[in-house]
Order: structure tokens, then C-alpha cells, then sequence
């Protein structure tokens, strides 16, 4: 009869959550939906300036032909350095390479 008994209460013993792992639990669960907030507001950013840029350069970055000059030229090399050690940044490549 012991037998059973102890049996029986080590297959009913279930672990019980405490309050601290819950808390732990609820924490992680709201960092976590906090970072995909503020993931997708630094993407909408973003997304953003990629429309901007895009728009800018469709307009040829509002220079007209008759007005290129060095200093226009400057201008673009100056957006293409920053572009590229951004692309370089997100593509692995350049400085950024693994």
C-alpha cells in the first residue's frame, strides 16, 4: 500500500509556476513585442527615406542637365559614400566583409 501511495504522489506532483517565473515570463513577452514595435517604426523610417531618395533621384536630385556642375558632382559622391558604407554595412561587404 505504501508503494502505491508514494506512487501515487510522485505522478500528481506537477510543477508549479511561480509568481517570479511569470513575472519573468510576462517581462520577456512585453520586451519582446516592444522590439518588433520599434523594429518596424525603424523600418517604416527607413522605408521612408529609400521613397525620398528614389524620388530625388527620379528628379535628378532637382538638378537640371544645363546646371551640372563639379560641385553637383560632389554633391552625388558625397550621397554615394554614405550609400555605399551603408550597403556595405547590411550586405556584409567592402569593410563590413565577414
Amino acid at each position: 500500500m505504501q508503494h502505491t501511495q508514494r506512487s501515487h504522489t510522485l505522478t500528481s506532483l506537477k510543477p508549479q509556476t511561480t509568481p517570479r517565473h511569470q513575472l519573468r515570463a510576462e517581462k520577456a513577452r512585453r520586451n519582446k513585442e516592444a522590439a518588433l514595435a520599434a523594429f518596424i517604426g525603424k523600418k517604416a523610417e527607413i522605408d521612408e527615406m529609400l521613397a525620398r531618395l528614389q524620388a530625388l533621384s527620379d528628379d535628378h536630385f532637382n538638378c537640371h542637365p544645363d546646371e551640372v556642375g563639379w560641385a553637383m558632382v560632389g554633391t552625388l559622391e558625397h550621397y554615394n559614400g554614405l550609400l555605399k558604407r551603408i550597403t556595405d554595412s547590411a550586405f556584409g561587404e567592402g569593410e563590413y566583409a565577414r
